[in-house]
């Protein structure tokens, strides 16, 4: 489902509703969207303003990859809801012989892999984007700085929202599935805690002068 190319209003009344998706996954990957949104809003607010020139680099050095995270946060919005269709197929797969169990077990696990693989995608964009707003906040238009917390509030929420998504997936397969991933998240999630509060501290200092 193209998520992308519904209002608003249909979208939330799809969140809303008993459908199996979207769901929270698609949610977090939405909230991405929307923080690197903010983010390139307040780039564009820096570049070319005399009064924020020393601003420039930063939001330079941020642009490509806001946009880029713009992007891909779309199509994540979408193969999250893909991923996890794909997993409900796999669940009514015939089972009359141990070679249909068999395949049926294998085909589960293989899509709920997957459906783990797309919020690990946007926890770690989420990341990233966290990663470039520290200096927004810092050096980037004072007049925009409070929309540089809320994209952090956004990209965090993210993440965060993200990794319960990559761990609930991954908590109903064997231990050898998803290795890599189940190594990464916490460290993930302890990156995103020290940006995210980095990010509030300086917009906030910001706020006050």
């Amino acid at each position: 489902m193209s998520w992308m190319n519904k209002t608003l209003s249909e979208f939330q009344g799809e969140l809303a509703s008993s459908a199996p998706t979207p769901g929270g996954g698609t949610a977090c990957a939405v909230a991405l969207g929307q923080a690197a949104a903010l983010t390139k809003m307040v780039i564009e607010l820096t570049l070319g303003k005399e009064k924020w020139q020393s601003g420039w680099i930063h939001a330079k050095k941020a642009n490509d990859k806001t946009e880029e995270i713009l992007t891909v946060a779309g199509d994540l919005a979408i193969q999250d809801s893909d991923a996890f269709d794909l997993v409900m197929a796999a669940f009514k797969m015939p089972k009359s012989s141990e070679e249909e169990k068999s395949h049926r077990r294998e085909s589960i696990r293989q899509a709920t892999l997957h459906a783990a693989e797309i919020p690990f995608k946007t926890a770690c964009l989420s990341l990233e984007l966290l990663k470039l707003l520290n200096n927004l906040a810092t050096y980037g238009n004072a007049n925009a700085v409070s929309d540089v917390g809320v994209a952090g509030l956004l990209a965090s929420a993210s993440c965060k929202g993200a990794l319960f998504n990559v761990d609930i997936n991954l908590n109903s397969l064997p231990k050898e599935y998803g290795q890599s991933m189940r190594n990464s998240c916490p460290n993930i999630l302890a990156e995103c805690s020290s940006f995210a509060r980095e990010i509030m501290q300086s917009v906030k200092k910001r706020i006050a002068q």
